[in-house]
């Protein structure tokens, strides 16, 4: 029997994320994900009113595809697949595993053959652009393992985070968001990182519950080849089935010139040489999310971890366009708080952000102890 927080989870992204009117057809999209779950979003959809289409897939038989594709073969599933996504006004995903590697035996290039293919018409051009849509990970004991933590904690840990009170965090965002919006330069300064940069006249867009859950940043992009100097992450980012651990990139006017990753660098070199857009960032995020405090090797809970910055090799988001284009977007997470190493962010000279808090008074809210930490009610 489901913990009736699922319920509750249901209803914010069926209300809340993706706010479903009566009539809109919604596609809920579910990978290795209970039916019981499912279940809760098709009864969340019909009391909003809407028209629940379902799609269920496993990862075992999308590995076999991914193994087998050919160019003819991504290209009829893709055009299967984008006439439905044309079809809906909204987009629940929700994506479980019982092994976050299931895809590591898959030749990178025919990775990037089915994102080209597949993943970027139906849902980076379509889906993105055109619909209303939240994409959630679906706790697992594997995603528990990776976490180091036992199978209940983690489900715990997930429900408190995943239901926590969004709009409150929204509110507590805008300041960031106009602040971010009226600086020039960044700097990024801590363990094996002096990285300089410019958001000038790019927006600032809060992440707070209406794409992803769990959610808690607010992203922006640099000026596309503004980046000089070296930035270390400190999470290790499972990318195609594969960890990289220990990333280090260093930027000359905005390209990616070295980047090192430990036994993984000739693959990590592959990847950012994808394309061109690959060796620039199109993103730049600051994580705030009070329940997320260490790495779990998912980046959709790494990228919002309180006290972190993500920087993002690869394409950028329309809301925040810096103009860079690539199939790849690979978001790599560095956390400052002083048991990862400490850090600053500083916006035009001045300190915003010091080993993991912020500094300024109208920033202080996105603090861990007022956002809604254990114990800050």
């Amino acid at each position: 029997m489901l913990d009736p927080r699922y319920a509750r989870l249901a209803e914010l992204m069926v209300t809340y994320s993706v706010a479903v009117s009566p009539g809109e057809r919604v596609l809920i999209e579910a990978f290795d994900v209970p039916p019981g779950f499912t279940a809760e979003l098709v009864r969340a959809v019909a009391r909003a009113g809407g028209l629940p289409l379902v799609s269920t897939k496993q990862n075992l038989v999308l590995r076999e595809l991914y193994l087998n594709a050919t160019d003819a073969q991504m290209q009829a599933i893709a055009e299967c697949e984008l006439f439905r996504m044309k079809m809906v006004q909204a987009y629940i995903g929700v994506r479980g595993w019982a092994n976050a590697t299931e895809m590591a035996d898959v030749a990178p290039s025919q990775m990037l053959m089915c994102q080209r293919l597949w993943n970027r018409p139906v849902h980076l051009e379509q889906r993105v652009r055109h619909t209303r849509w939240v994409v959630l990970r679906y706790p697992t004991p594997a995603m528990a393992q990776a976490a180091g933590m036992s199978t209940p904690g983690f489900e715990d840990l997930y429900l408190r985070v995943c239901t926590m009170e969004y709009a409150r965090m929204a509110r507590a965002a805008d300041a960031l968001v106009r602040r971010m919006e009226r600086t020039d330069e960044v700097r990024i300064v801590g363990p094996g990182t002096d990285l300089r940069f410019s958001i000038r006249g790019i927006p600032a867009v809060p992440c707070v519950g209406h794409r992803n859950l769990p959610d808690g940043e607010v992203f922006t992009a640099p000026v596309r080849t503004s980046p000089e100097g070296t930035i270390s992450f400190n999470v290790p980012s499972v990318y195609n089935g594969i960890t990289y651990d220990n990333v280090r990139l260093t930027f000359a006017r905005g390209r990616i010139v070295d980047a090192e990753a430990g036994a993984n660098t000739n693959l990590l070199q592959q990847a950012l040489d994808s394309d061109e857009g690959a060796r620039y960032v199109g993103e730049f995020a600051l994580g705030f999310n009070p329940f997320i405090l260490r790495p779990m090797k998912d980046t959709l809970f790494d990228e919002k971890i309180a006290g972190s910055l993500h920087l993002t090799p690869g394409a950028a988001y329309d809301e925040a366009d810096n103009g860079n284009r690539s199939q790849l977007h690979w978001d790599m997470v560095l956390i400052q708080r002083p048991e990862y190493g400490g850090g600053e962010i500083w916006m035009d000279g001045e300190c915003v952000r010091r080993d993991g808090l912020f500094v300024p008074e109208d920033l202080r809210p996105l603090n861990p102890d007022q956002l809604g930490a254990p114990g800050a009610e």
